[in-house]
Formats: structure tokens, sequence, C-alpha cells
């Protein structure tokens, strides 16, 4: 069963009566307090040292790549740039090399090596699909018997195995195959990881299973595997520095942007000049824009989207909780005019919310007006006017205690997962890449789009609706799944995971070349997507920071890297 999400509204409840009373939410309160207001200009400068130090190594492993290495050496050496996080820096000589591997794919018949083992051709397959080039799923054909089972002398191999099973995960539709690699490499992961094998391979066999690399946020992958790296045989120590020095760098720029950020919030403090309770994550909002882009020169994207996250998180309590129909009506009708005349209409903590986001867009315009680019916020605007619009939709329908289909729902829901407000918004600091006709594609609900909607509303809804279903929330895609079909909330959500597992589906083949958008575009997309799995796979990370974020947050954002 498949959910079908279109790009026009569903149907909505008409004369809906007006609310005598407002919901509340008891949201915990913010677990970081003044902490991040605490960095100081001092503080964020690298030493001189450090950064000559950082330009040596990274000269030197430019060299290493450009070196006449075996295939498999260099393969290895591209896995562990990106693994650490630095790929960032050899863009062009790890696409021209995966070009070369590529090129040799598409001129062999076979399209592999005979003699290439499970770990080698797993990894290329990884490196390449991963980097957006097509290779054929019957390079596995060879690991098969003549029943066209995987041969069960494999797990013998757990590093190949481990490989196997991480390149499952860049799957696409109808590839029965990679499915059931998937299920062999997994159960024979979870079968090695109950018993002793050496190290550091139990412990990647371990943090596999809990976070494949495809799915996981690049930035909390890079930190972890900076710390089991040197117990590979074959590590590199000019490229373990070399990440080390690179991550404390990245970080400080980061301390300086939340710090910012967090004496903007602070300066509104909506916790106490709201007559509700917000959800006060300002560093996890700013920790979320890191998963998206982590790269300096996207700065000016990520300190954007860090305060479009904690605005939609307060109109979303507006919305699902505090608001009164009537000034929903007239919140949704101001949005649409993006106009700060439209406050006086407002009630007085509408207004601060109103103000407070249009200066968030006004503060980018000043940024972008020097760049020539002052275009961008328009499509940015427009996607939150679809958003906000969707919300009301919602309003609507909790309004009349309406439960709709799951397909018309998820038409709705989809939209207020964010996803597609937050895609756009993304590009807007992406420079020169992004042109008009990029901005047109994201507004159009193109596939890549809705498939990570899909996943960000389905996940959200599968371990929030508990918590939202007590305080009168609109009924969730588990609500409407157990009405529509008379399922149990068990059967609801398993029918979520196979729509979450073939959304992802769709997320990698949209990655593909050649692609309607340049592949960095997409890349903001597939990250939103990969902060899925981190913050909602278990709980409502977000609302519940402490328990599932509060590590995560600390080990980007405040604990340096031991050089």
């Amino acid at each position: 069963m498949s959910f079908a999400v279109s790009a026009s509204p569903a149907k909505v409840i008409q004369n809906a009566g007006k609310d005598t009373t407002r919901r509340s939410a008891n949201f915990p309160p913010s677990i970081w307090g003044d902490h991040f207001l605490q960095y100081t200009c001092d503080s964020q400068e690298p030493d001189d040292g450090s950064n000559v130090k950082h330009l040596e190594l990274k000269k030197e492993i430019r060299r290493m790549l450009k070196a006449d290495n075996k295939p498999s050496r260099t393969l290895e050496l591209i896995d562990a740039i990106q693994r650490l996080g630095v790929s960032y820096h050899f863009e062009s000589e790890i696409d021209e090399i995966l070009g070369r591997v590529h090129q040799a794919y598409q001129d062999s018949d076979l399209c592999v090596n005979e003699n290439d083992g499970l770990y080698y051709i797993s990894l290329q397959f990884r490196l390449l699909r991963g980097n957006g080039y097509r290779i054929s799923a019957d390079v596995f054909n060879k690991f098969r018997d003549i029943d066209g089972n995987f041969k069960p002398s494999l797990a013998k191999d757990v590093r190949g195995m481990l490989s196997l099973y991480e390149a499952t995960h860049l799957r696409v539709h109808e590839e029965n195959i990679l499915d059931e690699a998937h299920a062999f490499a997994t159960s024979h992961l979870e079968s090695i990881a109950t018993h002793q094998i050496s190290s550091p391979l139990a412990e990647q066999v371990k943090h596999a299973l809990f976070q494949p690399i495809h799915k996981g946020v690049q930035r909390l992958e890079a930190r972890h595997y900076i710390s089991i790296y040197p117990e590979e045989s074959s590590h590199n120590e000019a490229l373990l520095t070399f990440a080390k020095l690179d991550f404390n760098k990245l970080q400080k720029l980061h301390q300086k942007e939340l710090s910012d950020i967090s004496k903007w919030w602070k300066e509104l403090d909506f916790a106490h000049n709201l007559p509700f309770t917000i959800r006060d994550r300002i560093a996890e909002c700013y920790f979320w824009a890191v998963a998206v882009y982590f790269e300096p020169q996207y700065s000016l994207g990520r300190r954007l989207l860090a305060k479009v996250f904690p605005m939609t998180s307060i109109l979303d309590d507006i919305y699902d909780v505090y608001g009164k129909f009537e000034e929903l009506e007239l919140f949704t009708s101001a949005i649409e005019r993006w106009d700060i005349c439209a406050i006086d209409e407002l009630p007085e903590y509408m207004k601060l919310c109103y103000r407070a986001l249009l200066d968030v867009y006004s503060e980018a315009e000043k940024d972008l007006a020097s760049q020539g680019k002052l275009y961008h916020l328009h499509y940015a605007k427009e996607a939150m006017k679809k958003h906000v619009k969707n919300y009301f939709f919602e309003a609507k329908w909790c309004h009349q205690n309406y439960i709709p289909s799951v397909d018309e729902y998820m038409t709705v829901a989809s939209v207020t997962s964010g996803y597609p407000m937050l895609s756009t918004t993304s590009f807007v600091g992406m420079g020169d890449i992004v042109t008009k006709e990029s901005f047109e594609w994201s507004l159009s609900n193109p596939r890549v789009i809705r498939a990570s909607s899909v996943a960000a509303r389905l996940m959200n809804d599968m371990v929030s609706h508990k918590f939202e279903q007590s305080r009168g929330h609109v009924a969730s895609c588990v609500e409407c799944y157990m009405k529509q079909y008379g399922a149990t909330e068990e059967e609801a959500c398993n029918e979520f995971r196979k729509q979450v597992s073939n959304a992802w589906k769709d997320v990698n083949e949209e990655c593909l070349r050649p692609t309607v958008v340049p592949m960095p575009l997409l890349m903001r997309i597939l990250n939103l997507t990969r902060f899925l799995d981190v913050v909602y796979r278990f709980e409502d990370g977000y609302t519940h920071s402490a328990v599932v974020l509060k590590d995560f947050v600390a080990s980007l954002l405040i604990n340096p890297v031991s050089i």
C-alpha cells in the first residue's frame, strides 16, 4: 500500500464555530539555559599553529589522492575521507576518481572483476551510488548460489558482510537482490554482534546496526569515526590529524554562530513573553541546521535555517495547541499578506510571533541583496505561506473532530511536516548554484521532496501521536489508518515503516545522475531526511531533547576532539 500525496490541498470542513477554551501542552524546558551565550569571540579563534598544520596536511592528502595507487587503496582512502567528514575539501579530486571507476564499470561487460571480494565490491557500489553514479545491483550476483540465495559462507567474512550491509541502504525500487542482501546481512550481523569479534569490527558492527552510514547525520558520523579510525590497521595518521583539526576548526565556527543565534533568541524571550509553554529548543534547532549543511561556505543558509526552525516550532504550537480558531484565521491571512501592517489585526501574543518571523526574513534580505540574490527570499516566503496554510487545514479538522482518510491526511500533513518549506529554505544560502528554476522546481512538490516529507510525517507521527492525542491534537496518520482500515496501532506502524523504507528508495533514486537540479541542492534534501533517523526513530527527540539529542548536541557543539 502507498499513500498518494498530491500538490493540491485536501478538503476541509467549512462553517467552523468559535472556540471557547484553549488547549495547553506541558513541554519540557530547555536543558541548556544560557550555556551557549557564554562563548566569546576570543575563544573562537584557532591558533596560528593549528591553521598552518591544517593547511599542510590538506596539501598532503590532496597528493595522496593524486598518487597512482591500487584502485582498492584509493577507494579506501576516499571512504575514510568521507567518513571522517573532510571530503568537502576534496570534492573535485574525489569526483574525478569515482568518475574513472564508473567509466571502468561501463566499459566492462561484467562490470566487476571476478577476483574482487564482497568487501571491495560493496565498497565500490556504496561509494559510486553515494556520489550519484548509476551502477547495477547485478554486481552482487556472483555472491549467490545456484538457487539464487546468498552463499552461507559469506557470513564468515565479517568485514565483507558489514560492507554489504552498508551498501544495501542505497537501494532503489525493484532491486530485489539488495532487499534480500539487506535481510541477509542484517540477520548475520545481528548474530555476530552478540559474539566476540575483533576490534574495531565489533564496534563498527554494533554502530552500523544502530546507524547505517548512508542514513546518518554527517557530523555525528564523522565524530564517531574519528574515535574508532585509529584502530583500523590501515589508518592514515596524517588524515586522522587533519580530520581532528578540521573538526575543531569547524566546531569553533559553529559555536560562534550558535552564540549569535542564542543571543537573538534570548532577546525575543518567547519563553516568558508568550502566554503558553513553548518548545525552547534553540540549540537543537541549530544542531538541525548543522545536519543540513555544516560546511563553512554555507554559513548564511545555516544561520537562516537555524532561525526558521524555532519560528516554525512556535507556529506549530500556536496552531496545534494555543490558538483559537478565529485567531488562526487572522494569523493565516496575515501570513498570506506578509506585510507588517497586518500586525494590527492580530491578538497581542500573535503580534510577537508575526513580527519576529518577518524580521528573520528581512534580516536575510540584507545579506542576499549585496549578493544580487534577493529573489531567493521570495521563494522561501512562498514556501512558508503554503506551510502555514496547511497548518490551518489541520486546525479545521481538529476543530470539527474530523478524522480524514489516510491519503487526505497525508496530502496536508506531508506539508506540515515542514520538510517542503525547509527544503526550499535550505536553498536560500547556496550561492550561485541555485537558480530561479531550482526554486520553481522545489515549490512544484517534486518526487524527492514528497518522499522526504512523507518520511518526516510518518516517523514523527509514529513516535509522537500518543502524547499529542492526550492534548487534543488533530488525528495523526496512526489514528487515520486505524479508523480507515480497522487496524491496530501495531499494524498501522508496520505499514508506515514500509512506507518510510519506500520513501528512502525514492530519495536514493532521485539522487542518481543525471539529476534534475545540481547535486549540492539534492544533498540538502538528503541531509534533512537523514536527520529523521536521529530525531524520530524511537521517540520525538525534538520535544524530548534531553533524552535523545543532548549527547549529540554536546558532541558537536561543546566538546572538541582531542588532538
